[in-house]
């Protein structure tokens, strides 16, 4: 009978198993203790909390007693649930009863601790372990070294990594990973590499998990050559991509604007029976969306919603913003519609897309409607909501309502960018009050902001100069200065005399 619970429990089926145990019990028959801490540690397995703990009492009061084992898989559950005060407590509950705590006892605890992002707590455990002679082994060190890293501390961990070394501890993959992990996160490439090379070296075999962070990494970076040959050198040791590599180099491609290379992967990805991810089509239809193939996307929308796959709100802001940026703006409010039959709340991010594409068709007052009504819903606008209503009413002439709607965001506490003054002074320049265009390109200066080639064109062509050679003075801070602006070199002023008042 202790067969058919080991076989339930295998195949993931405890409840089954349970009834098994209950069997047995009926029949004054009781199973062993190994196959007995195999169902307990089934329940906490699949976070039947309840359950482990139902049985747990059960076995006491069938008699059946506990082994170092036993306590280790409650100890796991109490950590689990967040009761690691009580999880400690169980080891002198152990001791009481006869039971000296193992390794494996203080490595569950040491997990604990660390997955609630306790380190303190799990360093005291840590070398408590040593005071009692207990050595900690590589589980030991990988938890502490992964808690570190997720935390960012990361000198804790290359500490902790080389004390491992130095006492004759092999790491394994694991600890690699976890250390080209954050490094990787923390964007010290060069470091990263570095560990990589080293685990080759020391003949541990990087694994899927290796390959999939440093891809991830410098796919963000926009260095796709180097992610080729990282997936060739994969390929090479025997491993096949999987979603998360074919996500990743998609993902690389697509902020590279190359969709048609992106869509290959797709397909090769569908090709291997690699399911995509919401993921996968938010990237894709970005590229797309680009390159203003807008069918393609619409397409490739639709055929996700086919294959069973959800969309989140990042794939509707993504969406509805490639339909705004190529003026599709009635599709795109048909999917801020979907979004609210989908009970997917939408947020800054979307509001801003449709008010940037109202704003580019002219259609200003409809976009500050937007706006008031993103606030009625709770949304709080963003300094780009603002800067996207100062463009509008900028491009469309109102110079006044632009400057209400930057006044409004400095009440708010933004602070203005390129993008907020950059608008107003394209379209002072347009309506011919260079003067006023002027002082708030002074107002710019003052504030740090250094105007960009575009700014400086619009102010020689509203002075009606050559756009290759500006002088502009002026005054601020007690300072006189002069500025010449050529479009031959940097697309910043260049200071030709600058003198105190």
């Amino acid at each position: 009978m202790d067969y058919l619970i080991i076989a339930y429990c295998k195949l993931g089926r405890p409840e089954e198993a349970l009834q098994v145990y209950l069997f047995m019990k009926d029949q004054k028959i009781l199973p062993h203790i190994d196959t007995c801490n195999l169902l307990l540690s089934s329940f906490v397995n699949k976070n039947l909390t309840e359950a482990s703990w139902l049985f747990y009492a059960d076995m006491f009061r069938s008699s059946i007693n506990s082994s170092v084992v036993t306590y280790n898989i409650m100890i796991n559950a109490l950590c689990k649930e967040g009761k690691l005060k009580r999880a400690k407590g169980f080891i002198k509950d152990m001791e009481a009863l006869g039971e000296k705590p193992s390794v494996v006892t203080y490595n569950t605890l040491v997990q604990g601790y660390c997955s609630h992002g306790k380190l303190e707590s799990a360093i005291e455990i840590f070398k408590s372990m040593e005071a009692q002679g207990i050595n900690p082994n590589s589980y030991t060190y990988g938890s502490l070294i992964n808690g570190f890293c997720k935390e960012g501390k990361l000198d804790e961990a290359v500490n902790l990594f080389k004390k491992m070394e130095g006492n004759k501890l092999v790491p394994t993959a694991v600890t690699y990973n976890t250390l080209i992990s954050g490094y990787c996160d923390k964007g010290s490439l060069e470091t990263a590499f570095r560990f990589r090379d080293e685990m080759v070296k020391k003949g541990v075999q990087p694994t899927i998990l290796t390959y999939n962070k440093l891809i991830h990494a410098m796919s963000m970076e926009e260095d796709m050559t180097e992610v080729e040959n990282l997936v060739k050198e994969m390929r090479e040791r025997g491993m096949a991509p999987d979603d998360v590599t074919y996500n990743s180099l998609i993902n690389g491609y697509c902020k590279e604007l190359n969709a048609t290379k992106a869509i290959e992967l797709y397909e090769e990805m569908l090709s291997k029976g690699i399911h995509p991810t919401v993921q996968t089509y938010s990237s894709l239809i970005y590229a797309l969306g680009k390159r203003k193939r807008i069918n393609e996307a619409d397409h490739l929308f639709k055929q996700m919603t086919d294959k069973g796959v959800s969309p989140d709100l990042i794939l509707f802001n993504t969406m509805i913003d490639a339909q705004c940026s190529n003026g599709y703006m009635d599709h795109a409010f048909m999917l801020l519609k979907e979004m609210d039959a989908k009970r997917i709340a939408p947020d800054e991010a979307t509001y801003n897309a449709l008010m940037n594409g109202l704003c580019k068709v002219g259609k200003v007052d409809e976009a500050r409607e937007l706006f008031n009504d993103m606030k009625k819903r709770g949304i709080q606008p963003d300094h780009i909501s603002y800067n996207t209503l100062i463009s509008g009413y900028s491009r469309k002439g109102d110079i006044m309502d632009a400057y209400k709607v930057r006044d409004e965001m400095f009440s708010k506490g933004f602070n203005p960018t390129i993008f907020t003054y950059k608008p107003i002074i394209q379209g002072l320049c347009k309506n011919k009050e260079q003067g006023c265009a002027e002082e708030l390109l002074k107002e710019m200066v003052s504030k740090g902001i250094n105007p960009d080639h575009s700014t400086y064109i619009s102010l020689a062509e509203g002075e009606g100069k050559d756009e290759n050679l500006v002088q502009i003075n002026s005054t601020f801070g007690g300072a006189s200065c002069s500025f010449i602006y050529s479009a031959e070199a940097e697309e910043k002023p260049s200071e030709v005399s600058c003198l105190m008042g």
